[in-house]
């Protein structure tokens, strides 16, 4: 393998649904018959793509299929993928937890797992004892994990909790104590999927550093899951993006999250407007409001500089006087980068009336690449919101010989001030 640690070949995971185990016994005694007579399991012909959002007919379901990647020592790689795409079913098989159904798996080095809260701790046990059985399950000796036993221990924050059972500790305290023991006994492979999220935000800083310090500084290899795209932006080098258990990309972390955020948004970037129904019975039952019932970018294309010119309209269920509406520009990360409401020119509506606000947004500063667009509406009497839809529409910046001469304009630094007119 060279200085590959880890290398998949058509790796593929099949479940039956409802069922614990391979399935009934009908279709245990089925695979033996094929098995001796040398012929292929007879229900790896079978099964649909993982897509948790259909019934589908089959009552099995290839949680992956035909994953294919290697990965290098000392590389920090980022799993990325929708709720159900098969992330974790990946690093359960990567740790040995689930063996694959069919393809293969080679890892060089041990692996260290933290896959979700309390995974190789024993809660009878405390925190202490918890740390040197994980240690004696990565294989090493009582003095090796008693010299990083204090630093653990520091890391964890849990010192006051060390000899107390686990199963008395905080989801919280869990994950701190389990992340210390994971990133610093001395395994060659760090996994972790998602549990960092029930830390709080210092914490989840401190990991990430700790990570970056052990791929940078130790040269050891990591697999993370997030959904921080933040996180991984900062941490990971390459990602692997998979959707409904297949795998769509694997290179750049940068162009692997625009796949990841491309693919959530499908529904929105195959056009440049949204369009929404009027109330419904149950809406108005439960005392809705207010709605937005259109989205729509004007443009045919945007340069840098460009004025941006979107549509929306709003819809009522009772009459205001003092509409505000809020238009937010976003990154794909989701950092906003400009508001725009119009304050000095509130709308007043009556009831079940669709007025349609054009907001003009001119000289915009953006840098090529793609956004998103966010929309509000409010009264301006309270802060609560009517209705709020965000990330509602994605559009791209391009670049252009023109806009590249008037980046040295000096103006660039002034926010534009956004113009507004309505069609009542």
């Amino acid at each position: 393998m060279n200085n590959k640690v880890i290398k998949v070949e058509n790796l593929s995971k099949q479940y039956r649904l409802g069922q614990i185990g391979t399935g009934s016994l009908a279709h245990d005694i089925n695979r033996w018959w094929h098995t001796i007579r040398g012929k292929e399991d007879p229900y790896l012909k079978i099964g649909e793509t993982n897509d948790r959002t259909n019934k589908g007919n089959s009552e099995y379901v290839w949680s992956l299929k035909d994953i294919n990647f290697e990965i290098n020592q000392g590389d920090a790689v980022g799993i990325i993928g929708r709720n159900g795409a098969g992330k974790s079913t990946l690093l359960k098989i990567l740790s040995r937890v689930t063996a694959p159904t069919t393809g293969s798996v080679k890892v060089k080095g041990r692996i260290a797992s933290l896959l979700e809260v309390g995974t190789g701790f024993h809660p009878e046990l405390s925190g202490r004892e918890n740390i040197y059985l994980n240690g004696a399950i990565l294989g090493m000796r009582k003095e090796e994990v008693k010299r990083k036993f204090d630093e653990i221990v520091d890391f964890a924050g849990v010192e006051r909790y060390i000899d107390t059972p686990v199963k008395r500790y905080s989801s919280g305290m869990y994950v701190r104590l389990a992340f210390g023991v994971a990133a610093h006994l001395e395994s060659e492979i760090l996994i972790v999927d998602e549990v960092l999220a029930v830390g709080d935000a210092e914490f989840q800083k401190k990991c990430l550093g700790k990570m970056g310090d052990v791929s940078k500084g130790e040269g050891r290899t990591i697999l993370f899951v997030s959904h921080n795209i933040s996180a991984l932006l900062n941490l990971c080098k390459t990602g692997i993006v998979l959707a409904n258990g297949k795998q769509v990309f694997q290179g750049d972390i940068n162009e692997a999250t625009d796949i990841y955020l491309g693919n959530n948004n499908d529904d929105q970037i195959t056009s440049k407007s949204v369009s929404l129904p009027s109330f419904t019975e149950n809406e108005l039952l439960n005392n809705k409001k207010g709605k937005i019932r259109n989205v729509e970018i004007l443009n045919d294309e945007i340069y840098y500089l460009d004025d941006l010119i979107i549509n929306i309209s709003i819809e009522t269920a009772i009459d205001y006087s003092d509409i505000v509406i809020g238009v937010g520009i976003n990154t794909l990360t989701a950092i906003r980068l400009i508001t725009v409401e119009n304050l000095t020119a509130l709308i007043s509506t009556k009831a079940r009336n669709v007025i349609t606000a054009r907001i003009c947004i001119p000289n915009i500063s953006l840098a090529p690449g793609q956004y998103t667009i966010s929309a509000g509406i409010r009264p301006i009497s309270y802060k609560g919101s009517l209705e709020y839809l965000p990330d509602v529409l994605r559009f791209e910046v391009r670049s252009s010989a023109e806009s590249i001469l008037l980046s040295d304009n000096p103006q660039l630094g002034l926010r534009p001030v956004s113009e507004w007119t309505y069609n009542i």
